[in-house]
């Protein structure tokens, strides 16, 4: 089985590097076609037209750093997001703020994974050294517990980047139905936001897979342990 896992690992890795640098491309090209609006007023519109009032549209340093915080209600957009105006901004922006639209009607997806957050923080932390602490006491003294620790807060990580997934998805659904709506972007415009905001949601998938793919692996190594036994 550990074979099977190590292949299909591979696997995603490889659609991984493909899905990044397709990425990348998307938004490259996107980032070439013009629109009225910067990211940033996008962002305000779309805050505005949800009927919200108290969340900041900030710039923040860097490159694809763009997120919601919910902790302190502001939209934080990169540079080139938060001052550039063209399809791959726009499309950005609005997907931000799709997440503030989701906080503020209390999707319950995101109040589920804002649950996780601190869990996850801790396990992401300590898990790779528990996992290594594990393995090293395993071909010691056979003894799986350990690993077994380390299997459990790796859990929690992979079920964070599932749970993840609808959050992404819806967030951007609720951006392209605004964007329509509003008309701030037309025919292909629209088309070309769709198309990176659906390579963007790839990444998380390619991500959820790989974390899965790994689970799997620490426990075949846990389950061969405990036959042996």
């Amino acid at each position: 089985m550990s074979g099977e896992i190590l292949i299909i690992s591979l696997l995603i890795g490889g659609i991984s590097w493909y899905v990044s640098n397709t990425l990348q491309r998307r938004f490259k090209e996107y980032s070439q076609m013009p629109i009225r609006l910067t990211g940033k007023e996008v962002a305000e519109k779309m805050l505005r037209d949800n009927g919200i009032f108290d969340v900041n549209v900030i710039s923040v340093p860097g490159a694809l750093t763009d997120h919601y915080n919910p902790l302190d209600k502001t939209v934080n957009l990169s540079d080139w997001v938060y001052a550039q105006a063209n399809v791959a901004a726009a499309a950005v922006a609005a997907h931000e703020c799709g997440h503030a639209v989701q906080h503020n009607t209390a999707y319950s997806w995101l109040t589920m994974r804002s649950k996780l957050v601190p869990v996850v923080q801790v396990s992401s932390q300590y898990v790779q050294w528990i996992i290594l602490a594990g393995l090293g006491v395993l071909a010691f003294t056979k003894s799986p517990w350990i690993l077994l620790i380390g299997i459990i807060m790796f859990a929690m990580t992979t079920l964070f980047s599932f749970i993840t997934l609808p959050v992404e998805f819806d967030a951007s659904a609720r951006a392209l139905k605004w964007l329509d709506s509003t008309q701030i972007l037309v025919g292909e415009e629209h088309e070309k936001a769709k198309n990176a905001l659906k390579w963007a949601a790839s990444t998380y998938v390619v991500a959820a897979l790989g974390s899965l793919v790994t689970l799997l692996y620490y426990l075949s190594i846990f389950l061969g342990a405990r036959r042996r036994d």
